[in-house]
């Protein structure tokens, strides 16, 4: 099975988190942490930072590891590493989104979300 390795950006500012959904593909409409495929050569943290500013175009700080969440896809595996994260400039744009808000922890489970994200939310929830 084909692997696919992915960083994600758990953004927060206090008690708020930051969710986007998605616009495309087999997932459209449904909630997400923002983030995306690494490409060869980067670390995770450049991966990151450079998909944050392509999706959103914003600028974050990278403030720590939260958890790697391996999960089995029908068509593929998926490994994704998830940071803590702040926003330190730019200007929200979506441009692989067709939604974004910021939220509470308690209400992240009223909402759709791609399956392997309820993984970050569950680690989250132990924080």
């Amino acid at each position: 099975m084909k692997t696919i390795e992915v960083v994600a950006a758990i953004i927060k500012h206090k008690n708020k988190i930051f969710i986007t959904r998605r616009s495309y593909g087999e997932f459209e409409n449904m909630w997400e942490f923002p983030g995306g495929k690494m490409e060869l050569g980067e670390t995770q943290e450049e991966a990151l930072t450079r998909e944050i500013k392509e999706e959103l175009e914003l600028d974050i700080d990278i403030s720590k590891y939260l958890t790697t969440v391996d999960y089995d896809y029908p068509n593929f595996h998926l490994t994704m590493h998830c940071f803590i994260c702040t926003i330190c400039g730019g200007e929200l744009h979506l441009n692989a989104h067709n939604d974004a808000k910021w939220t509470t922890l308690e209400e992240l489970d009223k909402l759709n979300w791609i399956p392997a994200d309820i993984l970050v939310i569950e680690k989250l929830r132990e924080l």
